[in-house]
């Protein structure tokens, strides 16, 4: 099974995703599976994973609600308020849906550095374990050691790195976010979606070689079996369309067998999430 790990569903309003800027004006409107479908077919995709866009308990239903209409929807990263002491009430709520396969805070826009350290949002980790979810990592590399402790103090949660933690591909910067991923690797509890890159690059002005080292820094810390692809669509068309997108991680992995290459394009995805044919 192929399986696009990462991307995005969202009917547009301003004050929902006010984190979008005026460089994010070309996204600014809707994006549904509808447009989304016929390019997984195109890639050879049998699915996706839906993740959140807005920190709202309203979304993660209204995701998991589009999963159930679109069979090509194989899971949803929704969101729930780690922090609060109402954790319980909500996971109880959004936790057994089948199609909830984890959650994630967008921990990078949190003016505490340390904020995946705090008590309250620890307390919120050791809720999912209950209801076998994942959570993602969403960070800049600033906040790779703090992410390394977190993974170290919950040795049974499994952790999913968003977009290898958004080094400096425009800058060709690798210190300190070569070593601080060694680091969060070395926990066999992480795992690491390839996406996110274009965007980190020089928008609509690079090429393969851009990001070859970076993938063989990622490809040497995980391994293929701790590796998914993902697209971070429609964000990725900020950079490129969706096809060149996909294809600079299967460019990188023509150099692997075809067991590892399956591993990365969806393999590794069906098996932490547990998604079946």
């Amino acid at each position: 099974m192929r399986i696009d790990a990462h991307q995005h569903f969202w009917k547009y309003n301003e004050q929902d995703y006010d984190w979008m800027s005026d460089r994010h004006k070309a996204i600014q409107v809707d994006y549904m599976p509808e447009q989304l479908k016929p390019l997984l077919e195109k890639a050879g995709f049998d699915g996706s994973i839906a993740v959140q866009a807005r920190q709202s308990l309203q979304e993660t239903e209204w995701l998991l609600d589009l999963a159930v209409q679109h069979p090509e929807i194989k899971g949803v990263i929704g969101w729930v308020d780690l922090c609060s002491p109402e954790i319980g009430i909500q996971l109880e709520k959004v936790g057994n849906h089948p199609l909830l396969k984890g959650v994630r805070h967008v921990v990078h826009d949190e003016p505490d550095e340390r904020f995946i350290l705090r008590d309250s949002f620890m307390n919120g980790i050791a809720a999912l374990e209950q209801y076998g979810l994942t959570y993602d990592l969403l960070l800049f590399p600033k906040h790779l050691p703090y992410a390394a402790r977190l993974a170290e103090k919950f040795p049974n949660q499994p952790f999913v790195l968003d977009h290898l933690a958004k080094p400096d591909i425009a800058n060709g910067r690798f210190h300190p976010w070569e070593q601080d991923l060694a680091a969060l690797a070395a926990y066999s509890n992480v795992y690491c979606k390839l996406s996110g890159m274009v965007t980190e690059a020089n928008w609509g002005n690079w090429k393969q070689e851009d990001f070859t080292a970076y993938l063989d820094t990622v490809f040497r810390c995980f391994g293929t079996d701790r590796l998914m692809i993902g697209s971070d669509w429609p964000v990725c068309t900020l950079s490129g369309s969706y096809e060149q997108t996909i294809n600079i991680v299967k460019s990188y992995l023509q150099q692997f067998d075809k067991e590892e290459q399956a591993l990365v394009l969806g393999e590794n995805c069906a098996r932490l999430y547990g998604i079946r044919e």
